[in-house]
């Protein structure tokens, strides 16, 4: 079964995604379950993660109700204050299709946020409630996860877009190598292979993403990677077939059995769907 362990949803009315300027004008309309069926067919990817866009309890809410909807949607990953009282929070949203929580910290500016005491706190009450951390984060927090990781050994975590390499040249950077390291020695994250296209720019493709793919395959495993498009932010660089063909042939070397793992059995297992 393929599934899309990161896509979104979101009806712009709502009025709390705070990152839409001008910057994401092409993708700064409403993106919803009629959108994403016709590509996702067209390609065979059967189910999905769906993953909050808009730091709110009301966007984890609309999520949620459009995956009681959406038979391809197979979890939900949303939102809570993780600085407030987090087990009311996680029981006010409570529901059978709630897998993570992901606070947006690629947009807090203290790097070291993750780890403040109130903060891990509310992540022990994830971790109580059989949820999961997705890690939206860029270099700068790959030491912050690791301190995260070794507090933490029971919460699993997911990196999202393989932190986000900044690409110099071409290339993800030797701090990049070292910090994902640092992070596979911890048995609960997994990291995905999303947002690549984005994060690499004009040009990107097989040869120009080997270099990330080959490093995380190597130091994550196959049974720890998973698949996701990141769709629709993925439109601002490439389309969803694009994407998926690419990271499709980055894997055709390896055995049937672990691009199974990449393309479906790690999210699973991962986000318990």
């Amino acid at each position: 079964m393929l599934i899309d362990a990161h896509q979104h949803f979101w009806q712009i009315s709502r009025g709390d995604y705070g990152w839409m300027d001008d910057s994401v004008a092409p993708i700064r309309r409403d993106f919803l379950p009629g959108d994403l069926a016709p590509l996702a067919a067209a390609e065979g990817v059967a189910g999905s993660v769906l993953v909050q866009a808009a730091p709110s309890l009301d966007e984890t809410r609309f999520l949620l109700g459009l995956a009681e909807r959406t038979p391809m949607v197979l979890g939900v990953v949303g939102w809570i204050d993780l600085e407030g009282d987090a087990a009311d929070q996680l029981g006010a949203i409570a529901h059978p299709l709630l897998k993570g929580i992901r606070p947006m910290l690629q947009d807090i500016p203290e790097t070291g946020w993750i780890l403040r005491e109130k903060v891990l706190d509310g992540l022990e009450a994830v971790r109580r409630a059989g949820l999961s951390l997705d890690a939206l984060v860029t270099p700068r927090h790959l030491e912050a996860i690791d301190r995260l990781a070794a507090a933490l050994p029971g919460l699993p975590v997911v990196i999202d877009h393989c932190a986000k390499p900044l690409f110099s040249d071409g290339d993800p950077g030797a701090a990049w190598r070292a910090g994902m390291d640092r992070l596979a020695a911890h048995p609960q994250i997994a990291c995905k292979l999303s947002g690549l296209a984005g994060e690499y720019g004009p040009g990107w493709g097989g040869a120009a993403l080997a270099p990330v793919f080959g490093h995380v395959l190597a130091a994550f495993g196959a049974e720890r990677l998973l698949w996701g498009s990141d769709w629709p932010v993925l439109e601002l660089s490439g389309r969803y077939g694009d994407w998926l063909g690419t990271t499709r042939a980055l894997a055709a070397d390896l055995p049937a059995s672990a691009q199974a793992e990449i393309f479906g059995g790690t999210a699973r297992r991962v986000y318990r769907l």
